[in-house]
C-alpha cells in the first residue's frame, strides 16, 4: 500500500501536470459519476492529506481518490501510449493540452463539492506531511501534540495498530510502522501505554522527519547504513530499510535474523517485521 510520502509525491506530480490548466477531456469511469462532465473547467490544485488525493476543480468541485493497495496515477505526454495496466482498469482520465493523467485501479474515486471535503478526510488525524507542521512540536495544540494524544488515547492497543490507524496520525503504512518500531527499540505488539514517557513524542517526530525526507526521493530510506563488498570492502549500495522486507536476513544492528508476522488491525492482517533482539516487548 502506498504510504504518505508516496501519495504526497503523486499529488505533486499531478499538480505540476494539471494545476492552472483547463481540462480538454475528462472521463470518470465509475457508474455513479460516469455522466459528470468536467471538460472546460480549470484544475485549481492537487494536494494530499495522509493517503488521500484531492484534485480541486473550478466550480467548487473536488475529485477524491485513494490508491489503497495498488492504485496509481500515471501522467503521459500528448500522443504517448498509456502504460499502467489494461484499459478496463482505468478509472479516470484528466487531459489538457500538455498532459494526460490516467488513474488505474482506483478503489476510491468520487466527485464531491469542495466544501464537503471534510466528509472524506475529516476523520483523519494530523497529516504527517501537512504544510502547517510546526517547527515547535511542544505547543499544546500543535499537530504533533494532537498526534501524541491520539496515540495515547487507547493505552492497551498494540503500538503497530495504533500507528496504522489513520485517525491517530495520517500517512503511516506497513513500512513505516515496522521501521518506527525498530527505531524505538520496541515490538509492534507492545501496548502503547507501556512505552516510556518520551517515546510517543519521539515516534511522531521521527515519523514526520522520515516521511518529509522521503517524499522527494524515489528510493525510500530510513537507514544511514551502507552495504559493502566482503572481498573489496568497498561500498556497493546503501541498505535502505532496517527491517521491512528483510525476513530471515541479519539485523543491521545485531545480525540476528529479522522475523516477520501478520499483525491484525481488526479488519485485515498486515505484514510486520522486527528484530527479536533489538526490540523489546511481546511478539506476534
Amino acid at each position: 500500500m502506498p504510504e504518505g510520502d508516496t501519495v504526497w509525491h503523486a499529488a505533486a506530480r499531478l499538480h505540476a501536470a494539471l494545476a492552472g490548466r483547463t481540462l480538454t477531456h475528462a472521463d470518470l469511469r465509475v457508474p455513479r459519476f460516469a455522466t459528470s462532465d468536467l471538460t472546460g473547467r480549470e484544475v485549481l490544485d492537487v494536494t494530499s492529506n495522509g493517503k488521500h488525493l484531492l484534485t480541486r476543480i473550478e466550480g467548487g468541485l473536488t475529485l477524491h481518490s485513494h490508491l489503497r493497495m495498488d492504485g496509481t496515477w500515471r501522467i503521459f505526454a500528448p500522443g504517448a501510449p498509456w502504460r499502467g495496466g489494461p484499459e478496463h482498469q482505468i478509472r479516470a482520465v484528466l487531459q489538457n493540452t500538455d498532459a494526460t493523467a490516467v488513474g488505474y485501479r482506483l478503489p476510491v474515486l468520487e466527485l464531491l463539492p469542495t466544501a464537503e471535503e471534510h466528509t472524506v478526510i475529516g476523520h483523519l488525524g494530523p497529516d504527517l506531511l501537512s504544510p502547517t507542521w510546526p517547527d515547535d512540536p511542544d505547543a499544546p495544540d500543535s499537530l504533533p501534540a494532537r498526534a501524541v494524544r491520539n496515540l495515547l488515547a487507547a493505552p492497551d492497543r498494540p503500538l503497530g495498530e495504533a500507528l496504522l490507524d489513520q485517525r491517530n496520525l495520517a500517512g503511516i503504512g506497513n513500512v513505516y510502522k515496522s521501521e518506527l518500531c525498530f527505531l524505538a527499540r520496541v515490538t509492534p505488539w507492545l501496548p502503547v501505554g507501556e512505552l516510556a514517557p518520551d517515546v510517543p513524542a519521539r515516534l511522531v517526530a521521527t515519523a514526520h522527519r522520515l516521511l518529509d525526507f522521503n517524499k522527494d526521493h524515489p528510493d525510500r530510506r530510513t537507514t544511514t547504513v551502507a552495504r559493502t563488498s566482503p572481498a573489496t570492502r568497498t561500498v556497493t549500495s546503501p541498505e535502505l530499510l532496517y527491517v521491512y522486507g528483510r525476513r530471515s536476513r541479519p539485523c543491521l544492528r545485531c545480525r540476528t535474523p529479522v522475523r516477520k508476522a501478520d499483525q491484525g488491525d481488526g479488519s485485515r492482517d498486515r505484514p510486520t517485521y522486527w528484530c527479536p533482539k533489538c526490540q523489546s516487548g511481546p511478539t506476534g
